[in-house]
Formats: structure tokens, C-alpha cells, sequence
């Protein structure tokens, strides 16, 4: 008996580790695996990148098992248009986000003003947007009774929720074998207040990711590493990704996050341009004790406008 306790105490200190971002600093953002598909979420200079239209579905399903884990669904759309420059972009990104008793909304729209740089092109993007944050702590009572500490000021009292203003900044360069990128999200750290002494901050993140297309002897095959790098100026992380695309539609591979989890990357693009992606984390930390591992799956499809789907090009991976 005493057993079950302590692995409820454990999980809930835990949660309220990770969740109460307002009373210590953490990585706020949502951990998503398929990042090397997935760049507008955390840059806006990413807009109008590929020259098509994009539309993506994602829903990650995080530390299944695992009492108030993290549900994240994204929906995104981004596509070059001639505004101010020749080739600039523009996107809209929604995110849903619940994780204990946090639920957040958030959106985002970016524009991109894109130039040619050397042999690559360079998109500078900005991002505005709000996001209404919940806080309902009724789901920490339901979980966990006399296990949490309803004394804490720095923990609501009953339901609370806020709107706040996003601002985000970004750069990504791309090359027809390779990409960079830097960016920052939440610059201008917008916060809220509740009850008497409790207060909300979103912290400012960093981003800073690149990938490379490798071109094997037999041109059916493409080796395609990646790194992702985040920190929110206090604690930082990494993703190492190797994947191996065969034919411009299958790919496979493996990555691996710091302390974190190693992951496994899977997916296929149809006959119509429909791409699905999958990707399952296998905890390496204390955590793979708790759950059952992570599931992410996403579906996108790509506006050819003026091309054919059929013609070769180069891969479309990172774009």
C-alpha cells in the first residue's frame, strides 16, 4: 500500500514540477518529435519557404499512461506570396496544448520577407499572435485529494484564465542540400496575474536547428541528419534525428533527445501528395518507468501551383 502511495506522490510532485511554470522556470513550449517537418511552429522565417501551399495536421500524445501528460495538436498553413518583396511567405499556426491542469489556445501569424543569399534563399519572419491560458486547479484535487498543497500561493484557488500577446522572431536559410535556422519565441514574455499573489509568464525560448541532405551513389536513396537545439535560457535540450529517405516518398529513422528519449521516424507520401509521419519516444529517463512511451502522428499535403506532382525534385523533407 505504501508502495502505491509513494508512486502517486512521485507522479504528482512531478506534474506540478514540470506544469507550475509560474512558479519556476521551465521549457514551456510543446515538445513535438517531427520537428525536421514541422519548422513554422517555432519560426516564422519559414513562411513561404517551399513556394507551394502547405496544410499540416499534427496530434502528439505524450507519456501515454501517465497522469495529466502532455495532448498537443497543431494545425498549420503556410504559402509564398509577392507582398512587399518577390517571394515572401506567409502562415498561420494554431496549437492546443493540455497538460495537467493546464489548457492553453494559442495562434500565430507570420510573414516572411524572403531574399536570395549566395546560393541560398534567407526568409526573415515575425510572428504575432495571442494565446488564452486556463488554469483549473480542480484537476490536482481529482488526482491527487490531500497530495497537493491547496495552501500554495502561487497555485490558483479555483479556475483562472488569461489572453496574452505573443510576439515571435526567426530566420531560416535555405540551401538546395541544406538549412539553418535561429529564432525566438515568447520576446516579448507576456504574463498575467490571479487571485492575489499569483502570476503567469511565458519565458522567452531559443531556437537554433539545421539539417543536411546527403545524395548516395544510387539516387533513390537520400540520408538526410538533422539537430535541433532549444533552451530557455536556464535549461537547455537537444535532438539529434538521422533519417533515410528512399524514393522521394518513404523514410525512416532514428533520433535521439538528451536525457530524454530515444525516437523512431516513419513515413510515407502517397500517390496524391498526401504525407503521413509518425514517430514513437521511448523514454531513457527516471519517467519510462511511468509510461508507456510517446505517439505523434502527423498528416500534411502540399498545393502544387503551376507544377507536377510527378516531376522530380529535390527532396522535400526539410522544406
Amino acid at each position: 500500500m505504501n508502495d502505491i502511495i509513494d508512486m502517486k506522490f512521485f507522479k504528482l510532485l512531478w506534474i506540478l514540477l514540470n506544469i507550475c511554470t509560474f512558479a519556476t522556470r521551465a521549457q514551456q513550449d510543446p515538445q513535438i518529435s517531427q520537428h525536421m517537418f514541422n519548422h513554422l511552429m517555432i519560426n516564422p522565417g519559414f513562411a513561404g519557404n517551399s513556394g507551394v501551399i502547405n496544410l499540416m495536421l499534427l496530434n502528439r500524445q505524450q507519456w501515454v499512461g501517465f497522469p495529466g501528460a502532455p495532448v498537443t495538436t497543431v494545425f498549420q498553413t503556410d504559402a509564398s506570396l509577392k507582398l512587399i518583396g518577390d517571394a515572401d511567405g506567409l502562415g498561420l499556426t494554431v496549437v492546443k496544448d493540455a497538460i495537467g491542469y493546464e489548457n492553453n489556445v494559442s495562434f500565430g501569424f507570420d510573414y516572411a520577407y524572403r531574399f536570395q543569399l549566395g546560393q541560398g534563399q534567407l526568409g526573415c519572419g515575425v510572428s504575432l499572435g495571442m494565446m488564452n491560458k486556463n488554469l483549473n486547479p480542480g484537476w490536482a484535487e481529482t488526482q491527487g485529494g490531500d497530495l497537493v498543497d491547496g495552501s500554495d500561493p502561487a497555485l490558483p484557488k479555483q479556475a483562472v484564465s488569461g489572453v496574452l500577446a505573443d510576439i515571435g522572431a526567426g530566420l531560416f536559410y535555405r540551401h538546395k542540400k541544406y538549412f539553418l535556422a535561429i529564432s525566438s519565441t515568447h520576446l516579448n514574455q507576456p504574463s498575467f496575474g490571479f487571485e492575489e499573489k499569483g502570476h503567469y509568464s511565458l519565458i522567452r525560448h531559443y531556437y537554433l536547428t539545421g539539417g543536411y541532405n546527403l545524395e548516395m551513389n544510387d539516387d533513390r536513396f537520400t540520408v538526410q541528419p538533422s539537430f535541433f537545439f532549444k533552451s530557455d535560457g536556464t535549461t537547455s535540450q537537444v535532438d539529434l534525428d538521422l533519417i533515410i529517405e528512399y524514393n522521394k516518398r518513404f523514410w525512416g529513422g532514428l533520433g535521439y533527445r538528451n536525457k530524454d528519449a530515444v525516437i523512431v521516424l516513419l513515413g510515407f507520401e502517397m500517390q496524391n501528395g498526401l504525407k503521413i509521419g509518425y514517430s514513437y519516444d521511448l523514454n531513457t529517463s527516471v519517467l519510462s518507468h511511468y509510461n508507456s512511451g510517446s505517439h505523434e502522428l502527423s498528416v500534411s499535403y502540399a498545393v502544387l501551383l503551376n507544377k507536377n506532382r510527378g516531376q522530380k525534385t529535390k527532396s522535400v523533407r526539410f522544406l
